[in-house]
């Protein structure tokens, strides 16, 4: 996106939308369809010199200061403008540590006085895309898969799976096959990345099971010549190729996997609500943007309604939502469509409250769920 775009509409009712993930960060305005930037979420550290992801702290005080230098290079070198004037939205996970929240609110409020903060849930506020209240969300990101039912407008918060099947688990899957075929070859983060997105999907149910036989009838797909720096270059059979996603689909000892992730979640809620989240399933996440994802994962989910634990779901139909953005920023577009409402000045946190309380409101606190009765 040009970065003049939208300049002519900064006014003080601008408001900076940001969601810190554990691989990238999106930021952006409220009232645009798309982030202005989409970065690693990683800086250069002072000391070291050397490249630092900010979730990989070592103490509250080094991720303060790696938090300070990010959002600095956030607002100085993407945003161009002043932290001062202009009100925050983050969005979060549900599951996102007290102690990250916690440092970059004192971050944004202490160091770069922020007037007005509004900390949003990811697995909510991606649902303001559709314009519906219940649906099932499924996040998977670079280091876990959460899903969470929200319904009426409500996280069902006792009903949250995680497992880590992510992009992590991708790479290092990825990283073992490759130097089994190319011995003496490492290769980096952003190599293993890169052959991910370019050579890598998700094959369909009825290959992955031929492929899990000692002597499967069938034709891999051809294998490719990646090539690494100089005239050096690796070979990515066929097989790798089908089967780095497997993982996702192959049930662990306590027989989970993302298609049992679901149907759990969808077990814990009221039965009258079953059916409703099973037809809005919402895949959100870089992950999910792997070609042959969604069509794998709707045949592991019928395939999962044959266990005797799911007979009870009743369940015919699956049915998946699709954003009107891409699905790895789906998340930051709803945050920028909850900062154009009236939300972030009936809800948002302001800098005078917070100095004075001196924390943030956090759902699993009982002091900020306490109602009258």
């Amino acid at each position: 996106m040009p970065i003049y775009e939208g300049i002519g509409t900064i006014t003080d009712k601008l408001v900076v939308v940001m969601d810190i993930g554990a691989a990238y960060t999106k930021l952006g305005f409220s009232g645009e369809f798309a982030p202005r930037c989409i970065i690693k979420s990683e800086v250069l550290c002072k000391e070291s010199g050397i490249m630092r992801n900010i979730r990989d702290y070592k103490d509250k005080e080094d991720l303060y200061d790696l938090l300070v230098d990010f959002v600095h290079v956030l607002y100085f070198k993407y945003a161009l403008l002043s932290p001062k004037d202009r009100p925050v939205v983050v969005v979060e996970s549900l599951l996102c540590p007290t102690i990250f929240r916690e440092t970059l609110a004192k971050v944004l409020f202490c160091h770069y006085k922020v007037p007005v903060l509004l900390v949003v849930p990811s697995h909510l506020v991606c649902l303001a895309t559709l314009a519906i209240d219940t649906a099932l969300v499924l996040d998977i990101g670079f280091s876990e898969a959460i899903a969470i039912p929200v319904c009426h407008g409500v996280p069902v918060i006792h009903a949250w799976q995680a497992l880590p099947l992510a992009s992590q688990a991708v790479h290092d899957n990825l990283r073992t096959a490759l130097a089994t075929h190319n011995t003496g070859v490492t290769l980096s983060d952003w190599n293993l990345e890169d052959v991910k997105v370019r050579c890598c999907f998700v094959t369909p149910q009825k290959r992955s099971i031929e492929f899990q036989k000692s002597t499967p009838n069938l034709t891999p797909c051809p294998e490719v010549k990646y090539p690494l720096q100089g005239s050096n270059s690796i070979i990515i059979p066929g097989k790798v190729r089908e089967t780095m996603f497997e993982l996702f689909f192959e049930e662990d000892n306590d027989h989970q996997c993302l298609s049992t992730m679901i149907l759990d979640a969808i077990l814990k809620v009221n039965v009258d609500l079953r059916l409703q989240l099973a037809e809005n399933i919402f895949l959100v996440g870089g992950t999910v943007m792997t070609p042959g994802f969604k069509a794998r994962l709707k045949e592991e989910l019928y395939q999962q309604l044959n266990n005797e634990r799911y007979s009870k779901l009743k369940i015919k139909t699956f049915k998946f939502h699709s954003p009107p953005c891409k699905d790895n920023y789906t998340a930051w577009l709803g945050g920028a469509i909850y900062g154009c409402t009236e939300l972030l000045s009936m809800k948002g946190l302001s800098r005078e409250t917070y100095l004075k309380e001196n924390r943030l409101p956090d759902w699993a606190n009982m002091k900020d769920n306490l109602r009258t009765l």
